[in-house]
């Protein structure tokens, strides 16, 4: 689980027409409100022409928009652009409400929000696994470690974040609620809990079917099996340890569910043809955020 301090929030105005041609990046952060003084209203802001995508970590918080008030709990986002007829703020029968929040814009943030909006609605559900909630973590993560350094650098990740937010919507989504009940359940019980030392079984017992049924119904819904789609889970983590910190190689095993640096190594050679310290060290080859595996 993420951890963080009580208000952490970013602040950009850098340099560059394109950002405002395609998008930039206006704002980031994540937060613990305890105050009922916490009120936004989307027709008072002085900002213009921004989108503000806010997702909850945990408590509870509360949006209006036009007659509608929405509660807000964990893992409910709310999408929404300034200036418009919005209010968000800290309901007086809750005592706290934490949340990880992006605000954007440009002309490609506001065509992507309409259209977004205009189909999936306002209030939108995610897991904390989704991709553009990911996103947000490894932006707040950067910006902690090594700040951003000029526009180009922030409309990129504003941009990213808009088509993490696409791809989630309009594909993965649509994918997890086509799944039959048991293999979506067997799917978050592995985001969940990859670190862990699972096994077949464990995933067996979450599904509620007979091992014979829950494998062969994996197999045809995800196109691998259940330890395949374990493996490659583990694996687009440990990318991500490979190329953001400076852990270990050990320490990136234990923390992807890997019994030890040696087995981890020779999973990942097999998969990408080289080992993790080689994919660290090699400069000459892009990197990849998303691995697929048959």
């Amino acid at each position: 689980m993420q951890t963080y301090s009580k208000h952490q929030s970013y602040g950009f105005r850098l340099k560059g027409d394109y950002q405002e041609r395609v998008a930039g990046l206006h704002s980031i952060g994540r937060e613990s409100r305890t105050e009922h003084t916490y009120i936004w209203d989307g027709l008072k802001r002085g900002e213009e022409g921004r989108v503000v995508f806010q997702y909850t970590l945990g408590g509870k918080g509360a949006i209006r928009i036009g007659n509608d008030i929405y509660p807000l709990t964990k893992g409910n986002a709310f999408f929404v652009k300034i200036p418009s007829d919005h209010c968000y703020y800290l309901p007086q029968e809750s005592t706290n409400w934490d949340f990880i929040y992006m605000t954007v814009y440009g002309n490609e943030a506001i065509r992507h929000f309409q259209y977004l909006s205009e189909k999936h609605g306002h209030i939108l559900q995610l897991p904390d696994h989704s991709r553009p909630i990911k996103h947000i973590w490894r932006v707040l993560q950067k910006i902690e470690a090594t700040g951003i350094k000029h526009g180009y650098e922030a409309s990129g990740y504003a941009y990213s974040f808009l088509m993490e937010c696409s791809q989630y919507f309009e594909h993965e989504q649509i994918q997890e609620n086509q799944l039959p009940v048991a293999i979506a359940t067997a799917v978050s019980f592995i985001e969940k809990n990859y670190r862990e030392d699972i096994s077949l079984d464990d995933m067996v017992a979450v599904s509620g079917l007979s091992k014979y049924h829950f494998t062969r119904l994996f197999a045809t819904s995800i196109n691998q099996t259940p330890v395949q789609y374990l493996t490659k889970v583990r694996i687009q983590h440990a990318l991500d340890l490979l190329q953001n910190n400076e852990k270990t190689i050990e320490e990136i095993a234990q923390e992807t569910g890997f019994s030890s640096s040696n087995y981890f190594s020779k999973v990942f050679k097999k998969l990408l043809n080289e080992t993790p310290s080689e994919y660290r060290q090699n400069k000459y080859v892009m990197p990849v955020d998303r691995l697929f595996i048959d």
